[in-house]
């Protein structure tokens, strides 16, 4: 950052700010993508009767 001239710094910040939305916004895509091949085996009668005691 030495070398790096000031007035970089807020562009600079401006970018790690968006490579870390993209990083969540990634995790909540595979979060829902999943959720529609997961909801087959969590709408079983088998796993209402495993998890009623929880």
């Amino acid at each position: 950052m030495e070398n790096i001239p000031e007035d970089y710094y807020k562009e600079i910040l401006d970018f790690i700010r968006y490579l870390e939305y993209k990083r969540l916004e990634s995790k909540a895509e595979t979060a829902i993508m999943s959720e529609s091949s997961l909801k087959k085996d969590w709408l079983r009668p088998e796993e209402d009767e495993a998890w009623k005691d929880l």
